[in-house]
């Protein structure tokens, strides 16, 4: 997980007693380059993560190296503009759009929140970051609905909350090949990836390090009691049978998700959407379905069919953005 991976290094920086500076995108409009929660460390010899690369980037992380030694207790706020007309705060960008970028250097009075970061995020669990004009603060036992909040009622009175840990849900019914490949690539998009099957010693899910949880379950007769609704889940049907996958369907599709998608070729969906009508399901809940799955790029194998599937995901999540 990138978010832990960041954290970490902010802790082992402070352990090595090297000051590092903290940046985070607080707001991003337009065609920014650096989208909202984008968060970055820096010190005198190395950097981690990013806050939208270019030109821009590299001068922040100048400005930051620069106060590094000086750097005020409290935080700089620094809104970049892509766009060379601009009157003022031009990042040297000329993408459109404009972000506000929060900087900070770590003081000792963080490291409990650091730790406490570190410990949530490696539990696989939420917790509230919250950031102001003093610094940061987190908070385990407070898990906020929306996934990113920025408030600004002045040029110094503000306030940014995010929800850390994983924000999106991909539950995946089938563990094969495509499973095991989609695994792969979702699994470098800081999604929580939880895959069910109901054959036993299976050996593409024995070889699935990608996974955050691989679960077999006697059938899939209780699917609607393992995945829950939400708009932060997204649901990817690729059991090993035309008959599972409709089972799965009927147990799943009036459930809310943010995505519901079934692999199989055109025919085969039209025998589906066909089978469960009969069944009495509403054609307004099966014209909800994303079938066949993945964007259209002529996919053959497990792994072009995994990355056609994960563009039409991205493509669904920052729709919701």
């Amino acid at each position: 997980m990138k978010e832990l991976k960041l954290w970490q290094f902010i802790a082992d920086q402070l352990e090595k007693k090297n000051p590092v500076v903290f940046m985070c995108v607080l707001e991003s409009e337009g065609s920014s380059p650096g989208r909202q929660g984008f968060k970055m460390a820096v010190t005198y010899t190395e950097i981690y993560g990013s806050i939208g690369g270019g030109i821009m980037e590299h001068k922040l992380v100048e400005l930051a190296k620069e106060k590094l030694k000086v750097f005020p207790d409290k935080a700089l706020t620094k809104k970049q503009i892509h766009q060379k007309s601009a009157p003022g705060n031009q990042s040297g960008m000329i993408c459109s759009g404009e972000q506000t970028i929060f900087i900070y250097k770590i003081q000792e009075k963080d490291t409990k929140h650091i730790y406490s970061i570190l410990n949530t995020l490696q539990q696989t669990k939420n917790g509230l970051l919250e950031i102001n004009s003093d610094g940061i603060c987190f908070y385990e036992k407070l898990i906020p609905e929306q996934n990113y909040r920025f408030e600004k009622k002045s040029e110094i009175i503000w306030e940014y909350e995010e929800k850390l840990g994983y924000k999106n849900f991909l539950y995946i019914i089938g563990g094969g090949h495509c499973s095991f490949a989609l695994s792969e690539v979702m699994s470098r998009l800081d999604f929580f990836i939880h895959v069910i099957d109901e054959r036993k010693n299976l050996n593409t899910m024995r070889q699935n390090t990608f996974a955050n949880r691989l679960e077999e379950v006697k059938n899939f007769d209780e699917m609607d009691k393992l995945i829950p609704s939400g708009s932060m889940i997204y649901l990817v049907v690729m059991t090993h049978g035309y008959r599972t996958d409709a089972a799965v369907l009927r147990k799943l599709i009036d459930k809310k998700f943010c995505y519901l998608g079934v692999l199989g070729s055109k025919s085969k969906i039209k025998k589906l959407q066909d089978e469960l009508l009969l069944d009495g399901i509403s054609s307004e809940l099966i014209s909800q379905l994303h079938a066949p799955i993945g964007l259209d790029i002529k996919s053959e194998t497990p792994e072009e069919i995994a990355i056609s599937i994960a563009a039409e995901i991205i493509k669904i999540k920052n729709a919701q953005r």
